[in-house]
């Protein structure tokens, strides 16, 4: 009797959305044993139970397994938690690379592998693409004769490894949210939708009958819904009135806590007491825009006009990197040059050319442990927070990696 392969299992992270939906159909449809989770985590607005529904009249229309896993303790302490210490400490950080690191491809892809899945899958708009390099050797050591007639034999050696390829839809990709997968979760990782753009996807679901078709897209901090994120900060941050002042040094009025701003900010809101300032010639007063912040002594510096050269960089340190491209490390290891990347600093941010590079040279001991990564742009680029996630990439559109601006 003829044996046939076995199916393999796939666990889907469904979240009530389109995106998610369509994932789960497509590998559904490709043959894989598909199984729908949704998670709960914590939300603010209540919205989780009709996500969860949504998510489950969907599985049960494609005719896949549900189940709903509690990670809301879990999510409080490793995302929210995180979330307003960053906020406390003076910087501004990104919750949804949290999120993704801790909770999607932490908690769930532990979960799920333990539970027998082969491949875990979520409706992220970006490819995983295999990588192979091949590499000559030589059998003989260099040093070694070779006897007359005798002929050096070489042997290939050949490794893969996986990359994230940018989404086809660039309006819609989120490979900036996922650079710190590793080559062990992206084995085990599945982006169906990667390769599909966002009106295709909502087509898919329409023709296949999905309740989620034409369910709006998320937007901002997931958990907080309507919630304001300065409202949710000061449950736990009090406020505390500040200066606030211009490049110049000239105070200009007061602020309600340095933590609750960000850099770029433009909105300062009227309450604070803002003295007007004219643009000399122009009667005109050009919009401020957070250039600097400083917790510690509570102040708030503005440049006025989104030009202002006090809210450009042209070089950041960046920390916690994580390299996902194994030869991009190396490649890095060999120069202090710096390796030529394309970046960005925010999420949707047009990709910028940079170097990236250590910022010292090795000591003699070659194990400089002070050495800290550099991203040096061509041009110096505007609204640079530190928290934030700097991720770069190759002309190809590969994802080689990404770090927090500090």
């Amino acid at each position: 009797m003829k044996k046939f392969p076995k199916k393999k299992t796939v666990f889907v992270a469904m979240s009530g959305g389109v995106d998610s939906s369509v994932a789960a159909l497509l590998l559904k449809n490709d043959g894989y044993d598909a199984v729908g989770v949704f998670m709960r985590c914590y939300n603010l607005d209540g919205c989780s139970e009709q996500d969860a529904e949504d998510a489950r009249r969907v599985a049960e229309h494609i005719g896949i397994p549900f189940y709903v896993w509690d990670f809301e303790e879990e999510y409080k302490k490793r995302v929210v938690e995180y979330m307003v210490d960053g906020y406390r400490r003076g910087i501004t950080p990104n919750p949804d690379v949290m999120c993704n690191k801790e909770i999607k491809f932490g908690l769930f892809f532990e979960k799920a592998r333990a539970a027998g899945a082969d491949y875990v899958s979520t409706g992220h708009y970006v490819e995983r693409r295999t990588q192979k390099v091949e590499r000559r050797k030589e059998e003989r050591s260099g040093t070694q004769k070779v006897g007359k007639g005798a002929k050096k034999k070489d042997s290939a050696l050949h490794s893969t490894f996986y990359v994230l390829q940018a989404a086809r839809d660039k309006n819609k990709d989120q490979s900036y949210f996922l650079w710190t997968l590793t080559q062990e979760q992206l084995k085990h990782c599945l982006f169906p939708i990667g390769k599909y753009k966002k009106p295709e996807v909502r087509a898919m679901a329409r023709k296949a009958g999905l309740s989620t078709a034409e369910k709006k897209d998320s937007q901002g901090i997931c958990f907080l819904g309507k919630v304001s994120l300065a409202d949710f900060l000061k449950n736990y941050i009090p406020e505390k009135k500040g200066v606030l002042m211009t490049t110049t040094g000239e105070t200009i009025g007061e602020h309600a806590g340095a933590a609750f701003y960000t850099i770029g900010q433009r909105h300062l809101g009227t309450r604070y007491n803002v003295k007007s300032l004219k643009s000399k010639g122009s009667g005109e007063q050009k919009p401020f825009y957070v250039a600097e912040k400083n917790v510690k002594k509570n102040t708030v510096v503005v440049a006025e006009g989104s030009d202002h050269p006090a809210l450009y960089k042209k070089e950041i340190k960046l920390t916690d990197v994580h390299f996902i491209d194994p030869l991009f490390t190396h490649s890095i290891e060999l120069t202090n040059e710096g390796v030529p990347v394309l970046a960005r600093v925010r999420y949707r941010q047009p990709l910028v050319r940079a170097r990236i590079m250590y910022s010292a040279s090795r000591g003699k001991d070659n194990k400089d442990k002070k050495r800290k990564i550099m991203l040096v742009f061509d041009t110096p680029q505007k609204f640079v927070a530190a928290g934030q996630s700097a991720v770069f990439y190759s002309k190809n559109g590969h994802m080689l990696g990404g770090g927090i601006i500090v």
